[in-house]
């Protein structure tokens, strides 16, 4: 018996405002988890986790490799729970991956210091750190796919753009906390206040199960055809969607490497030895800076529908590349105003790489194994983009004697290789699984099933 003709999956906005919806939940409080980790790491983890007597600087690379380790973690992430999400569904893969990271984060609130049991605290942080990454890897993909495919055709980056809010939801909670507790002094931060956000999480993950537990699958799995069924999705993704993944890898150069720099890296920077910031005056601008993230990033992604996917993200990483050299200047000259200013002001523009980032990736790959090829392509473009780039601009700095004009050198790579990655994104019709078009505005070009292209 032949398989059913493929038909378009029934959308509506009611659908698509129910899954974007338990999309920002669970991204929120996952973002959060991961951001309490950032934030830690940058000026709580070096004089917790380590020796006393190690050198500053090496101790800030130690605990941001700890910080990496996550990045590292998710392309296994994807894979495991993109499995799940092609097999099963994209709703148990989701309520999974939420409370694997609650418990992990939770479990880096109780740990003890360095000073109470010497080289097994940076040992059992670095394996919550691991088990964060995993769920981070199926999270960024489910979610996306979540609100993605429940959408409306003409409202794909409005309604993904649900998920992209969830990141600075996330940082603003994570950066108010520690904001908070800076504001009592160091000894109240490094003796016990750092731990507070960590077991915070616990209240966090109840409300987003509750709401994840709630929400319907989306109609892309449910009406799925005879062939779209994959026994092994990693297999599939592999042969038939590797270059789509590749260019997905390039795409999050921004929007991960990128802003991580623009965050954790230059939170880390104000606060060290060379520049004397007090840690409240950038942890203050940059809970300001999520907050304006958060409202911008609807209205980003929401333009993305108007005036094309790609022409947002081209200016978003451009922009951010422009807008990151005031604020080095603002940092080493220790202008409080401008560094509140411009720190502002480039989440704004990162949020034009990143607020369409999960309509752009989830149209890139075809239904058959969507869920681990996204999860895959984002977790390994996180993992060499966004893990490695606190740790690449530590040691320019290191290298060039303090030099951070060889960071700003090294931010303007990504944004290459970004630039790259959306010129030569694909996209793909939910309606269509046999002959896969571009969306003519993003293109010139047409792809068929096995992925050759051909001239329109």
């Amino acid at each position: 018996m032949s398989a059913p003709a493929a038909s378009a999956p029934v959308n509506s906005h009611r659908r698509a405002l129910k899954g974007g919806a338990a999309a920002l939940v669970g991204t929120s409080i996952e973002w959060y988890d991961f951001y309490v980790y950032a934030t830690a790491a940058a000026i709580v983890f070096p004089h917790v986790f380590f020796p006393a007597d190690l050198d500053p600087a090496v101790a800030t690379l130690a605990s941001f490799g700890t910080y990496a380790v996550a990045f590292f973690m998710r392309p296994l992430g994807g894979i495991i729970f993109g499995h799940v999400g092609d097999k099963l569904g994209r709703k148990p893969a989701l309520t999974i991956t939420l409370l694997l990271m609650g418990v992990a984060t939770t479990l880096v609130g109780v740990l003890p210091s360095y000073a109470a049991i010497g080289i097994w605290a940076p040992i059992l942080l670095i394996v919550c750190r691991m088990a964060q990454g995993l769920a981070v890897g199926g999270e960024w993909g489910g979610a996306s796919l979540m609100s993605v495919e429940s959408a409306p055709p003409k409202w794909k980056s409005f309604y993904g753009g649900f998920t992209q809010v969830g990141n600075p939801l996330g940082a603003l909670m994570a950066s108010g906390m520690f904001w908070i507790l800076a504001s009592m002094g160091d000894d109240v931060l490094l003796s016990w206040g750092w731990r507070v956000p960590f077991l915070f999480s616990v209240v966090l993950i109840a409300v987003g199960f509750w709401v994840r537990y709630r929400v319907e699958e989306t109609p892309v799995f449910e009406q799925r055809v005879e062939g779209q069924e994959q026994s092994t999705p990693i297999l599939y993704a592999l042969r038939n969607n590797w270059l789509p993944i590749l260019m997905g890898m390039c795409i999050v150069a921004m929007s991960s490497g990128g802003y991580v720099v623009a965050t954790t890296f230059v939170q880390n920077y104000a606060d060290s030895p060379e520049i004397g910031l007090d840690p409240a005056i950038i942890l203050g601008a940059m809970t300001v800076a999520s907050f304006v993230e958060a409202i911008v990033t609807l209205p980003i992604a929401y333009l993305g529908d108007k005036v094309g996917l790609k022409l947002v993200m081209y200016l978003g990483s451009v922009l951010s590349f422009v807008c990151i050299i005031p604020l080095v200047l603002s940092i080493q000259n220790r202008s409080v105003a401008l560094i509140w200013v411009f720190v502002i002001v480039i989440r704004i523009t990162l949020s034009g790489a990143w607020g369409p980032l999960s309509a752009l990736m989830a149209q890139m790959f075809r239904p058959q194994s969507r869920y681990t090829s996204m999860s895959l392509s984002y977790g390994v473009g996180a993992a060499v983009w966004g893990g490695l780039s606190p740790a690449i601009a530590s040691s320019l700095l290191i290298a060039f004697g303090g030099n951070f004009w060889s960071v700003v050198a090294f931010f303007g790579l990504l944004t290459v290789v970004a630039l790259v990655g959306i010129r030569f994104a694909p996209r793909h019709s939910d309606a269509a699984p046999v002959t896969q078009s571009f969306d003519p505005r993003l293109d010139t070009t047409a792809v068929d099933v096995q992925g050759r292209r051909k001239r329109r």
